[in-house]
């Protein structure tokens, strides 16, 4: 007989976690084993990644899950492997081959084309990617050998670096660094690109190496934090408010902060902000030398002096985050 699984005792926590999400993984199950390992009872991540992909996933926690949207819209910046020549069914090193062409391009040419891609471009999403169409995700339909009609997308290619290039040998290829716009399929940028120079390609190798203002420097792989004990688990997490960095920021008094919460708008001298983050004291308790301040509450935003609340965090949130990690709120 098995011997009894034993139940994970689920608690509340509260912060973000950058995580290096390995190869293989979904980022889905890269965010469960992250969530087992805290032990939270709440998480989400902030964008995915594929499978076949690593590098930067912020996993959000509790009170983060409010802020996640804020980087599902973030820059990106990509490091990517574009193998020259060889053309595959999903455009990347795991679909079968259906076109080989010899690589007959210059250097010259490898960089007249990696700057016709800078900028402003538009791109046909791949069959290949979790996009959905009448509420079915694209690759179902390639998985059914259907290819349907897709809407371009229009993406900004912030910076197209060229970091080495082989176009000689058994392996011709080109490796790039790419910042672009939230929405950009990295694998049909290499593909279109491969193509400009008449040889076709796929990805080889593709790894996200800064969301926003997070970068790989900053993130834990997840058997790195298996190998730690809870508490130095805990402590990777950065403050819910790391999420609202750029944000203006607001301190509020005691009374204003406690209406704040409620969801009232406070007037003020305030300029005109589409994006804050609010602090204030801990509402309804009394001043405690122990605990920094302030704390967070919440975003907002402001207009013709008006604070007006966007997403707020709980007092039983606040308070959770104080009692399990006081040093996070400062």
């Amino acid at each position: 007989m098995h011997a009894p699984r034993t139940r994970v005792q689920r608690r509340p926590v509260h912060g973000v976690l950058l995580l290096d999400k390995p190869l293989g993984l979904s980022s889905n199950q890269a965010l469960q084993k992250a969530k087992w390992l805290l032990r939270a009872e709440k998480a989400g991540h902030t964008g995915t990644l594929d499978p076949l992909a690593s590098g930067v996933l912020p996993l959000c926690f509790g009170a983060a899950t409010k802020f996640s949207q804020l980087h599902l819209d973030a820059d990106k910046t990509y490091e990517t492997t574009v193998r020259l020549g060889v053309k595959t069914r999903t455009g990347d090193a795991e679909g079968d081959v259906i076109e080989t062409r010899p690589v007959t391009c210059t250097v010259g040419q490898v960089v007249e084309v990696l700057d016709s891609f800078m900028g402003p471009i538009s791109q046909v999403p791949p069959m290949h990617s979790a996009l959905k169409k009448d509420g079915k995700p694209l690759y179902e339909y390639a998985r059914d050998g259907e290819t349907v009609e897709r809407e371009p997308r229009h993406v900004v290619i912030h910076d197209l670096e060229l970091l080495d290039m082989q176009l000689q040998g058994d392996t011709p290829q080109l490796r790039l660094r790419v910042c672009c716009s939230k929405g950009t399929y990295i694998r049909t940028l290499g593909e279109d690109i491969a193509e400009a120079l008449g040889c076709g390609g796929h990805l080889s190798m593709l790894r996200r190496i800064a969301t926003g203002p997070f970068d790989s420097t900053q993130c834990i792989t997840l058997d790195a934090l298996e190998a730690l004990n809870e508490r130095e688990r805990l402590e990777r997490l950065l403050p819910v408010q790391a999420l609202l960095a750029g944000h203006e920021r607001v301190t509020l008094d005691s009374e204003h902060a406690g209406r704040f919460l409620s969801g009232l708008r406070r007037r003020g001298d305030w300029e005109d902000h589409a994006r804050v983050a609010v602090f204030g004291p801990m509402p309804g308790k009394p001043p405690d030398p122990h605990i920094p301040e302030p704390v967070l509450l919440g975003s907002a935003h402001t207009k013709a002096g008006e604070l007006i609340p966007g997403r707020l965090l709980s007092p039983s949130e606040i308070q959770q985050i104080l009692d399990n990690s006081p040093e996070l709120s400062t």
